[in-house]
């Protein structure tokens, strides 16, 4: 039997399109305080206004260097400051991932790094976009993400090749330091997949599905 609060309780609520409107990210906003999700992750513009909407009732999750990650370190660390000011509760970042495989992991690791030291005490998720990589690549990331001090790796924007795998899940879980969580995102496609994910390890969840599933079993008079 599934328990269907506690995966929503696990779930970033999300909607990072590019044609999202304030009317779409209130309704999310809505949604994620009437079902209790850990978040809702929105785009970088939404969160002052988010923020004074849900107030205490809700975190505010944004994105950096988003999606593709190429942005220059000063920038990424300029992009969290305004963010964290604007009311923002949670980073997800995205690495350099040119970087990582020129290998240049002390500049990658040194970059996670300024951005958690902008972040303070406020959660900061690495997006690692696990289809762009190597299986040694992935573990490589897994050291370097618990060495910067992050407080999880991510799976993927859901704006690549390809989202989360159970495979990458148990691997990344595997790797990283017993203080590293695990945040699957991408293709998480209702309340089953979402437990699979949570089972290979995962502890964060980044998805709109969850949700709408939940809503879908309400509307069958479940």
């Amino acid at each position: 039997m599934l328990d269907t609060k506690k995966i929503l309780s696990t779930c970033d609520h999300t909607l990072l399109g590019q044609t999202a409107t304030w009317e779409q990210i209130r309704k999310i906003c809505d949604e994620g305080m009437q079902y209790g999700t850990a978040s809702v992750c929105i785009p970088p513009s939404y969160v002052k206004q988010a923020k004074e909407y849900v107030g205490d009732k809700l975190k505010i999750c944004t994105v950096i260097g988003f999606p593709n990650g190429y942005n220059t370190t000063a920038v990424k660390v300029f992009e969290t400051q305004d963010a964290i000011a604007n009311g923002a509760d949670e980073i997800d970042m995205v690495i350099n991932i040119g970087l990582l495989k020129a290998e240049c992991d002390g500049q990658v690791c040194d970059e996670i790094a300024q951005i958690k030291k902008a972040c303070g005490e406020k959660i900061l998720k690495v997006i690692i976009e696990t289809c762009l990589l190597t299986e040694e690549e992935k573990v490589r990331m897994c050291k370097l993400v618990t060495e910067a001090g992050a407080d999880y790796i991510k799976t993927s924007t859901g704006f690549s090749k390809a989202g989360a795998t159970l495979e990458d899940v148990r691997l990344m879980r595997a790797n990283v330091g017993e203080k590293v969580l695990v945040k699957a995102a991408g293709g998480i496609s209702g309340l089953e997949d979402a437990q699979a994910f949570l089972d290979a390890g995962a502890s964060r969840l980044g998805t709109s599905r969850v949700v709408k599933a939940v809503q879908g079993v309400e509307g069958k008079g479940y």
